[in-house]
């Protein structure tokens, strides 16, 4: 930048106003610049010192006008006072001045009493009464019905109510809430073909069945206590912290710039220098606050957000300038683009020798991450944890992002907020690091955290010192929970600790119902139609992973050209490699489908896949990606042959048996291995050949079936290129009918 010319947001602070309001003055006078950022050129400096110039003069003008005629009537009215003479009464002691001072006495007396008498609307008193007194006991309404024996409906019954439910309530409790006998709900259910007790829990299709025939209409809560939280008042709102979420690549200095920051030695603290667990940490920089928080990766920022929990205000991705943009760092990027989150970049390590700040630039501007310096809109500073170079700048541009942002908060009502991190710990309990969000928490207050109640024992910031309240994003480590909740439950303070108890166990009963019933609520490729026709979904959302990236190029292109006029295919990440748990946390996050050409997801990733039931298709050719998609999009998905995964085993001995061939000493890792199975042998998270068993030994003897845990001896027919640390899956082939 030329010396002698400035940014926008500094010349806003030349005028002491915002810098949306200088963003605005300065389009206002016919110039387009694009953001806060963006360099304040002469013509424009000089165009606004002439605006704030006029605006001075005519402020001043008017100033001098208004003298002028408080004068003009000040002179008026001593001429006045003079021409009355006799007539005005200003002897305070002549009887007719006494006369009318009891007079206006009087007068004033009696216009306050006017304004002390109100008009009461003794019906609209009545109605407000019971309004109330039913919101106290049951929190809904209740209907009154048409009697039997004629006359007109009451003005109640002509009222269409609503029931605020939770899946998975009682029929009981539902009967409660619609003011009618179990046994009728009981007698309706059975008339339409269920059988149900007074105890059985019902699901959200059966309860909204249920109340439409009783004439209710069904509002769903996504969590029970919902109507415990109070709302904020927009009035009370004011400026908040920004949440700040570090993310990027293994090494590249995220958690050695938060030390910087906080003046402590956090990674001295840490396994081989790598983050082992979440940590929140607030900073103080030229009298604003950031709530930093320092993952162990995006799979944990992108788990908070399959839970349906965004905190993240602002994200500063992190990149080594002497390293450049790797695996995660690309991962990075996807997942905060995938949350909708605004990116600062921090170019971090540039005191090293071998530093290319600008090589770091033309790799970011590959993922539509261009620098302003280059005309684009996202921010990158140039910074060196190691001696502090550019961290100024960085939190600056931080707190002009949260400016942008305008993030308020509402202090005075009970705290609100979200679990960072739980765990067990010595002496102290179950430990929770919590942020609220909204409203205020204070020592003794009753809380809800997930499925678990308690009321706040001890709370501490992250210097170990100890706190009476915390507010909007602030976090805090508290004490006092029952047991440890999960990261990204929610977090509230109640009215009472029995209602915090309340809370807590029907929070329980929910979670050990819908545990149980394990209903598929995820996507997969049969089911598009489906929702698109059903108009729940406007975009196919896909994760694509390959063996070399010149393939998953080619598909991602390939794919992403595939609409329909309902529906379009959305690529969310793309990448070289094995399929990995963060792949299928983002998936699972986002609602997308996992696609994966020539590789295999990994032992955790297909674990995750099952609990969060994600839809991963392996593919070994392009056009078959293309037209599975293109169905699925067109509803034209036929009855598909499907591979099912058996078990794996890993080579770790070969052996050469002459006339047969090579044998591979293998263990079972999971599942198990039969003789009858397909198998494919990959290496490096690669697949390099398909076939089937040629034979299977324990020992010296055949085996039909090896279990997990267990070893033995594989050989695989037609293939001896076989390698210690390869992985040997075993497969079937399974026919499946399309579901509609």
């Amino acid at each position: 930048m030329p010396k002698g010319t400035k940014r926008i947001y500094e010349l806003a602070k030349d005028y002491n106003i915002s810098s949306n309001a200088m963003l605005n003055v300065i389009r206002e006078l016919g110039f387009k610049p694009k953001s806060h950022m963006s360099v304040a050129m002469t013509a424009m400096i000089e165009a606004v010192q002439r605006k704030f110039a006029k605006e001075k003069q005519e402020a001043k003008k008017e100033m001098e006008h208004r003298e002028q005629v408080k004068k003009a009537v000040e002179k008026s009215v001593e001429k006045t006072n003079v021409r009355i003479g006799s007539i005005k009464i200003d002897d305070s002691k002549s009887p007719v001045a006494g006369i009318m001072r009891r007079l206006e006495k009087k007068q004033k007396k009696k216009e306050r009493r006017k304004k002390k008498v109100r008009n009461v609307d003794k019906g609209e008193v009545a109605r407000s009464f019971k309004t109330t007194m039913a919101t106290l006991a049951t929190s809904r309404s209740k209907k009154r019905y048409k009697r039997t024996g004629g006359g007109d409906m009451s003005a109640d019954a002509a009222m269409e109510y609503t029931l605020d439910v939770a899946e998975y309530i009682t029929l009981a409790e539902l009967a409660k809430l619609m003011d009618a006998r179990p046994a009728d709900v009981i007698t309706k259910l059975f008339e339409m073909g269920m059988m149900a007790t007074i105890n059985q829990r019902l699901d959200m299709d059966t309860i909204e069945m249920i109340a439409d025939e009783f004439e209710f209409k069904v509002n769903q809560i996504a969590e029970v206590g919902e109507a415990a939280k109070e709302e904020e008042h927009e009035e009370n709102l004011a400026s908040r912290a920004p949440v700040v979420t570090v993310m990027g690549h293994v090494d590249h200095g995220k958690t050695s710039l938060l030390d910087y920051i906080r003046k402590t030695n956090v990674v001295a603290g840490e396994a081989g220098a790598i983050t082992q667990h979440i940590g929140a940490y607030e900073v103080d920089y030229n009298g604003g606050k950031i709530a930093f928080l320092d993952t162990p990766g995006h799979e944990a920022f992108t788990a908070m957000r399959a839970r349906g929990t965004q905190i993240t205000d602002i994200v500063v991705l992190v990149v080594a300038a002497d390293d450049g943009v790797r695996p995660q760092t690309i991962e990075a990027i996807d997942h905060a683009r995938a949350a909708d989150v605004p990116i600062i970049v921090a170019i971090n390590k540039i005191d090293k020798p071998n530093a290319n700040p600008e090589n770091i630039r033309t790799q970011l501007s590959n993922y539509n991450l261009l620098s302003e310096e280059w005309g684009g809109k996202s921010i990158m500073v140039q910074i060196s944890a190691k001696t502090g170079e550019g961290i100024d700048k960085l939190l600056e541009m931080i707190l002009l992002q949260a400016e942008m942002l305008d993030l308020k908060a509402d202090p005075t009502i009970r705290a609100q907020g979200v679990v960072i991190d739980a765990r067990l710990e010595r002496g102290l309990g179950p430990t929770a690091t919590v942020l609220v969000q909204r409203g205020t928490a204070s020592i003794g207050d009753p809380i809800v955290a997930g499925v678990y109640n308690g009321r706040i024992r001890t709370m501490t910031n992250d210097r170990d010192e100890k706190l009476q309240t915390i507010g909007p994003s602030i976090p805090a480590q508290i004490t006092g929970l029952s047991a440890v909740p999960q990261a990204g439950d929610s977090f509230m303070a109640v009215k009472s600790e029995q209602e915090a108890k309340e809370i807590a166990a029907k929070r329980h009963q929910i979670k050990r119902e819908h545990d149980s019933r394990m209903m598929p609520g995820r996507i997969s490729l049969e089911q598009i139609y489906d929702r698109i026709k059903e108009g729940q979904i406007r975009e196919l959302k896909l994760v694509i992973k390959g063996d070399v990236d010149g393939s998953v190029e080619v598909l991602a292109d390939t794919l992403s050209k595939i609409a329909t006029d309902e529906v379009k295919a959305n690529i969310l990440h793309r990448g070289v490699g094995t399929i990995t748990e963060s792949d299928v946390l983002l998936a699972s996050a986002s609602g997308a489908i996992v696609i994966g050409f020539h590789v295999s997801p990994d032992v955790r990733a297909r674990e995750v896949a099952k609990e969060e039931n994600i839809d991963i298709r392996l593919y070994d050719i392009i056009y078959e990606a293309e037209k599975d998609v293109k169905d699925a999009l067109s509803g034209l998905l036929a009855p598909k042959i499907e591979e099912r995964y058996i078990g794996s085993a890993e080579i770790r001995n070969l052996f050469k048996v002459p006339k047969i061939g090579v044998i591979a000493g293998s263990y079972v890792r999971d599942g198990h291995l039969t003789r009858n199975h397909k198998v494919r042998v990959v290496r490096d998270g690669k697949q390099i050949y398909t076939g089937n068993i040629s034979s299977l030994k324990r020992f010296k003897d055949d085996a039909k079936e090896v279990k997990e845990g267990f070893e033995c001896g594989i050989g695989v027919e037609n293939f001896n290129d076989l390698k210690v640390g390869d992985v040997i899956e075993a497969f079937e082939i399974v026919e499946t009918a399309r579901t509609l």
